[in-house]
């Protein structure tokens, strides 16, 4: 399932994997999109939304 989530915090291309490193804790398998210009995460996981969001918080940034 797709998600889309906004997030801020993220100035850097080790920002961009760190989202990505988090995600993928959650969900090895997940398919994870980010644009750092944007704030916009994409992921493809069959993880519910709220274990994402916790899991790209508590890596640091903020889902809005």
């Amino acid at each position: 399932m797709s998600q889309k989530f906004q997030v801020s915090g993220m100035s850097c291309n080790h920002c961009v994997e760190a989202v990505q490193d988090a995600v993928q804790a959650v969900d090895p398998h997940a398919q994870v999109t980010v644009d750092l210009e944007t704030g916009h995460v994409d992921v493809l996981s069959q993880q519910p939304r709220q274990d994402i969001v916790v899991a790209i918080e508590n890596a640091g940034y903020t889902v809005q």
